[in-house]
C-alpha cells in the first residue's frame, strides 16, 4: 500500500503540483485524456483576423492553448473561466501581452456565474467569440445569449480517452488513496480504466461541481470538490481528502 500522502494526479492537474509539492506530497502523475484538434480550429485564426470582437471566452487550460496556437496578435479582450485558465495566458511574450487583455474573472469558477456576470460593453449587441472543447454544455452560449450578447462558438478541439496507458503507473496509481481530476472527461476516462475485480473506494477531489457531479454518476462514492471551483478551492479539498485518509490510517 501507498504512504497515505501518495497522490495521482492526471495531467489536466499539473497546475496545482508545485503548491502539492512544497507541501511535501508523492505525486504520482498519470495521463488520462488527449487533446485532439477539430476541423472549428482551422477557421480560428482566420476569424480572428477578418472579425473583432468585444470579448473572447476562454473556460479551461485546453482551451487557452488551442487559441494561442491560433492567434497571431489582432487586440482582443480576453474573459477566463477562473485563475487556473488565466496563468495559462501568463506564459506568452511580454510584446504580445500588450495586445491580449485578461479583463474578466467572474466571481466564481463557473460557466453559469460567467455567463450571468460577463459586462456588456455598452452595444447594442456584445459580441463574444467562444473556442471551446466540443463536449463542453451549452450554459455559457445560451447564458450569454439570453442576456442579449452575440455569441460564436467554434468547438475547436475534444478530449478523449488516451489511446495508451502504462501498466506500472496505472497499477501504482490504483494504491493511491487520492486521485485529482479536474474534467467531467477524465472522470470517465479514470473509471473505464479501473478493473472489474477490483472495488475501487478512495477519494476522488474534482475541481468543481461539475466534475464531481459526473465522478458521483459514474458510481464513484468518495468524491470531493470545492465550494468555490478554482486552484486554491481544489488543493485545500485535496489536502482535505488526504488529511482523512491520513486519520483513517492512525486508527
Amino acid at each position: 500500500f501507498c504512504s497515505p500522502g501518495k497522490l495521482v494526479l492526471e495531467y489536466q492537474s499539473c497546475y496545482v503540483y508545485p503548491t502539492l509539492e512544497t507541501r511535501g506530497i508523492d505525486c504520482l502523475e498519470l495521463p488520462l485524456i488527449e487533446h485532439n484538434q477539430l476541423p472549428d480550429f482551422h477557421k480560428l485564426s482566420s476569424i480572428l483576423r477578418s472579425t473583432s470582437f468585444d470579448w473572447i471566452i476562454i473556460t479551461s487550460p485546453e482551451a487557452g492553448v488551442t487559441f494561442l496556437d491560433a492567434w497571431k496578435t489582432p487586440k482582443v479582450r480576453v474573459g477566463v473561466v477562473g485563475a487556473g485558465t488565466a496563468r495559462i495566458f501568463e506564459k506568452i511574450v511580454p510584446s504580445s501581452k500588450q495586445s491580449l487583455n485578461v479583463a474578466f474573472v467572474p466571481s466564481k469558477a463557473t460557466g453559469t456565474v460567467l455567463a450571468a456576470e460577463l459586462p456588456n460593453q455598452g452595444n447594442a449587441r456584445s459580441s463574444v467569440l467562444y473556442p471551446a472543447s466540443a463536449k463542453a454544455s451549452n450554459e455559457i452560449d445560451e447564458g450569454l445569449a439570453k442576456r442579449g450578447f452575440e455569441v460564436t462558438r467554434l468547438n475547436t478541439y475534444t478530449m478523449e480517452p488516451i489511446s495508451h496507458v502504462d501498466q506500472m503507473v496505472l497499477e501504482e496509481a490504483l494504491t493511491a488513496p487520492v486521485i485529482a481530476v479536474a474534467s467531467p472527461s477524465a472522470v470517465r476516462a479514470w473509471v473505464s480504466l479501473l478493473p472489474e475485480s477490483q472495488k475501487w473506494d478512495n477519494a476522488a477531489v474534482c475541481i468543481g461541481e461539475t466534475t464531481a457531479l459526473a465522478a458521483r454518476k459514474l458510481g464513484l462514492r468518495n468524491v470531493y470538490f470545492p465550494s468555490n471551483p478554482g486552484l486554491e478551492g481544489w488543493v485545500n479539498s485535496i489536502l482535505e481528502a488526504l488529511q482523512v485518509n491520513n486519520q483513517l490510517h492512525k486508527v
